[in-house]
């Protein structure tokens, strides 16, 4: 009997979630067969089966969190598996054998102890969808009404939550939970302070309209604004790099390389693929590799080491339309900045009123590592060098 326990995804993971199971009791599965999807802080990955023969047992259950090297399934291999048939471990089991099921149902049918056997599939070939199970359980409560008005202790836990057929109950996936527990953490353990700098940016406007075709047809990719803010960014932490720095209980560790975190949205999650070595790369080079991460994002294809590693995270909310916010801080990092939507602004020029581009950058610092001042001065060297750019930038 082989065991297979949760592998080490990574040199700083130290637990994984089963987002999937790709395998049920019963199944054979060959060397190297993917077993289950696994989710951690910093990367999705499938477990592949270390020999071949057929699934026994499965210990940890989809949505289930354990540490690595922890106990996830028993494989009987080739040389001991017989003909006798193996024991289901519970009647759903011998169900899910027959057809297997999305993790939505999964997890609807576990939350409210509903048998699986008993709903009728509209998907398919027959399958049952999220919205059957959904049905099943409205008409499932209609009948536990009298149970409801017993107002027993235990009928509260029993009643579902769904209160209307328009409802929608939307699983917690693995990546979400993930991100959910470090967003409490940052704002637990961070003192974030926030502060704001206007930019004017109409040069580097006029400049990009007259270059993004060119560069497009010639790069095969398009030429944004993001690639001109993180390259003034990574200038002006050259400039103060405290600002650079992560709390830790030895002391303020200053890094020294500058690796520059984005945050990249799916419909689904946010990812915050890095770049790597941001201060020695030219506007074209940070442009080609914010193409690559964002690609390799949509596709699913990011590795750790893509995720590993961030300094200093650059977020650009602005290509949402947004003209303020105030980012959580993303640890241990000691500050992160979001590049608002550029907009068109009436403004104050030598006493006359020009229309010009500008646009927000907004920090949130942790105060335990930073304070006003630096960040200040920090922004006001960001801000000088976006302001600057124009007629005669180098982009390569």
């Amino acid at each position: 009997m082989e065991k297979i326990v949760m592998p080490q995804l990574g040199e700083s993971v130290t637990e994984g979630t089963i987002s999937k199971w790709l395998v049920r009791v019963g199944d054979q599965v060959s060397r190297y067969d993917p077993l289950c999807e696994v989710s951690t802080d910093k990367v999705n990955a499938e477990v592949p089966s270390t020999v071949a023969g057929r699934i026994s047992k499965i210990v940890v259950a989809e949505g289930e969190t354990v540490a690595v090297g922890t106990l996830i399934c028993y494989i009987e291999t080739v040389r001991e598996t017989t003909d006798q048939p193996i024991a289901p471990q519970s009647p759903q089991e011998t169900q899910e054998t027959k057809q297997r099921y999305s993790p939505a149902v999964l997890r609807i049918a576990q939350d409210h102890q509903i048998d699986l056997s008993k709903v009728t599939g509209t998907g398919a070939g027959g399958r049952i969808t999220r919205k059957d199970v959904l049905a099943y359980l409205e008409g499932s409560s209609e009948t536990n009404a009298s149970v409801e008005d017993q107002d027993s202790p235990t009928s509260q836990e029993q009643v579902p939550t769904i209160s209307s057929i328009k409802d929608q109950v939307i699983p917690i996936s693995p990546v979400r939970k993930t991100i959910a527990e470090r967003m409490v953490q940052s704002k637990q353990e961070a003192p974030h302070a926030w502060m704001v700098m206007e930019a004017d940016v109409t040069n580097l406007v006029a400049f990009r309209e007259r270059k993004k075709i060119e560069f497009k047809q010639r790069e095969g990719f398009s030429l944004t604004y993001l690639p001109f803010f993180i390259k003034a960014i990574v200038e002006a932490l050259k400039e103060y790099p405290m600002i650079n720095s992560e709390w830790t209980e030895q002391g303020i560790v200053m890094k020294k390389e500058v690796h520059i975190s984005i945050a990249v949205a799916r419909e689904d999650a946010l990812f915050v693929p890095v770049i790597r070595d941001a201060d020695q790369k030219s506007i074209y080079g940070i442009a080609r590799e914010i193409d690559q991460l964002v690609r390799k994002t949509r596709e699913g294809k990011l590795t750790v080491a893509d995720l590993s590693g961030g300094t200093f995270t650059v977020n650009n909310t602005g290509a949402f339309g947004s003209v303020l916010s105030a980012p959580i801080l993303n640890p241990p990092q000691a500050a992160i900045l979001s590049v608002e939507k550029i907009i068109k602004k009436p403004v104050v020029i030598d006493n006359m009123i020009a229309i010009r581009d500008q646009v927000n950058l907004c920090l949130s610092l942790d105060h335990r590592v930073l304070d006003g001042l630096i960040c200040g001065r920090f922004l006001q060297s960001v801000k000088r060098r976006i302001e600057s750019y124009g007629e005669g930038t180098e982009i390569f």
